[in-house]
């Protein structure tokens, strides 16, 4: 019997007319069709633009400390991923331990997996499982409306299908096994 994985998909933007807001409406409309899913958004900027050391912090905290998994929501910025989002993930250290995260990027052309790279290296460092498959978005301005409807969106949702199988499936077996052993017994 498959369980209910607890996804929490973060904004990775801070910036003002950001296009997260259009890439992240678009990504849960899809993620509905997802069954066994118990979705939580996080978006920086509901707490202060990023984690102080308020209440605030705790709370995001006990989010992430919840999630089973991740999807970043990640631009590219100058070849790399915004300071912002290097912020938030620096803000906390234990809650992304032993978890699976997955990452939808957009840009130019490159479709933001230059930013996908960077993160792929901060995360290891945080003992969390990169999936290799990612959803890229190439122009995002030019297929996404104000409202999160995708031009032509065939090849994102193929790419999303894959990356789902498979976070779904880091997700079951790394809850298991931090059931099993806590990671931190591991060392």
């Amino acid at each position: 019997m498959q369980t209910t994985i607890r996804l929490a998909v973060i904004y990775g933007s801070t910036r003002p007319g950001r296009m997260c807001d259009r890439v992240v409406k678009w990504l849960v409309s899809q993620l509905g069709h997802y069954p066994l899913i118990e979705l939580d958004i996080i978006d920086p900027l509901d707490f202060g633009l990023v984690p102080n050391s308020g209440d605030e912090t705790g709370e995001i905290a006990a989010r992430l400390q919840r999630a089973d998994a991740f999807i970043i929501v990640t631009p590219e910025y100058n070849h790399s991923f915004p300071a912002s989002l290097k912020f938030f993930i620096d803000a906390f250290y234990e809650p992304w331990h032993v978890k699976p995260i997955a990452f939808v990027a957009y840009g130019g052309i490159s479709g933001g997996l230059r930013a996908v790279e960077h993160l792929r290296l901060v995360f290891a460092e945080l003992h969390a499982v990169a999936i290799r498959d990612t959803v890229s978005i190439v122009s995002p301005w030019d297929r996404l409306d104000k409202d999160g409807h995708f031009d032509r969106p065939e090849e994102a949702l193929r790419h999303l299908s894959r990356m789902m199988g498979r976070l779904q499936w880091w997700a079951r077996a790394l809850r298991a096994a931090r059931n099993e052993q806590p990671y931190q017994a591991a060392a």
